[in-house]
């Protein structure tokens, strides 16, 4: 894992972390802020300095208007998903939210395109991937968004930072906490940056 994260999220982090783990209960993860919604986001890169837009990503989630930042892993190492590329880094963050669902994706895709995210190959190496895991307990299926991420079970890459910070969090669909997905399934394992 790495720690050299933005002092300004650490430090929002430390403010905010009391209020989160007495809102989580054995059940998932109840909602403090009226009106907002508790979301998870998945953030990935393998272009560039990783580590760097990773941090700067998370302090623009911080930085965006109507999204409070939680919390966030620490950054994965772990082998890609599609054609020849280098390994990423990937972790989750955990968001409070007044956005709908679409205003909050169509956000994460503005802030992709402010790193450089350019989609040219479908599974392609990419300076910044953002995605919508979990909505809430929202179970959502359009044309353009699916809520749960409908590949986030068969992902160690999403599972194990997200069990780092949120093991209990349950799935509206199958029933089952974080931590269960994640004993579920088998995949190239992610190295653990601090191991």
């Amino acid at each position: 894992m790495i720690h050299d994260q933005p002092q300004e999220v650490n430090s929002l982090v430390s403010i905010m972390t009391k209020n989160y783990q007495e809102i989580s209960t054995s059940s998932g993860y109840q909602n403090a802020f009226p009106n907002e919604t508790l979301s998870v986001i998945a953030l990935g890169s393998n272009l560039g300095d990783s580590q760097k837009i990773l941090n700067e990503a998370i302090f623009t989630l911080k930085e965006t208007e109507k999204i409070q930042l939680i919390n966030h892993s620490h950054w994965y190492q772990t082998k890609p998903v599609g054609p020849p590329q280098p390994d990423y880094l990937n972790g989750c963050a955990i968001i409070n939210t007044t956005l709908s669902p679409h205003q909050l994706l169509n956000t994460l895709l503005e802030i992709e395109k402010k790193f450089g995210r350019e989609r040219k190959e479908k599974w392609g190496a990419r300076t910044l991937d953002l995605d919508l895991i979990f909505y809430g307990d929202l179970i959502l299926n359009t044309s353009t968004l699916e809520i749960p991420h409908p590949r986030m079970r068969e992902r160690t890459f999403v599972l194990e930072p997200l069990a780092e910070i949120a093991p209990h969090w349950i799935d509206p669909v199958t029933g089952l906490r974080v931590s269960e997905l994640l004993i579920n399934i088998s995949e190239n394992k992610t190295l653990n940056l601090e191991a």
